[in-house]
């Protein structure tokens, strides 16, 4: 396991060059720190779901660096979800999305009815899903632990799976607020950074 500072410009292509080798990352985020893989790398989303020790059948969520990446994805955009966006993105609102029946999506979210995602706002994660696209990102810790503060936490916490640490200083332990927007109404399923009452205050807006 190796170390490197986020504020190094090496870092960069250091992390790059591990996702794309099939390796796992522990990033810092604009919330907590997570622990990210290339989604088309079956055996490395396989070694995520390893080091949290989380249960197989609970989706890991998606990171991107733009609104084209999101659309990449092939998710419908209704008018609720592009209203959070634009409030929102980049920042600590993740997305659940259900997927346009005429879009095409990747053929690792085949056979998913949602997909969670958000674009943070890190530079330096952002700067890194510009190279590698997309990535599957989940909080850095064990499952249904609290999410360490700091990048040496979460690389004791995860263990040897994980190739590569960027230690972007102490972070916050408040996880993103997720609103699933699948349905005829957007649904706030786990207030985090934002407030559910900023949420519905945003929504009404937009009516």
């Amino acid at each position: 396991m190796r170390t490197a500072r986020a504020d190094d410009r090496a870092t960069l292509a250091a992390a790059a060059a591990v996702l794309d080798g099939g390796g796992l990352v522990v990033v810092p985020t604009d919330t907590v720190y997570g622990l990210a893989a290339r989604p088309s790398e079956p055996d490395a989303v396989e070694a995520v779901y390893r080091a949290k020790g989380r249960p197989e059948g609970m989706q890991l969520p998606v990171l991107a660096a733009d609104l084209d990446q999101v659309r990449g994805l092939g998710v419908a955009l209704s008018t609720e979800a592009e209203a959070l966006a634009t409030r929102w993105w980049p920042g600590p609102l993740t997305l659940a999305f259900a997927f346009d029946p005429q879009g095409r999506r990747p053929d690792w979210l085949a056979g998913r009815d949602e997909v969670a995602v958000r674009i943070p706002g890190h530079e330096f994660l952002r700067a890194l899903l510009a190279l590698t696209g997309v990535l599957v990102v989940t909080s850095a810790n064990q499952h249904g632990m609290p999410t360490p503060r700091t990048a040496a936490a979460a690389a004791a916490d995860l263990g040897r799976s994980v190739e590569l640490v960027v230690d972007g200083g102490s972070l916050t332990e408040v996880p993103s607020t997720l609103v699933n927007v699948a349905g005829a109404r957007a649904t706030v399923e786990r207030e985090g950074a934002i407030a559910t009452a900023d949420i519905a205050a945003a929504l009404s807006a937009s009516a």
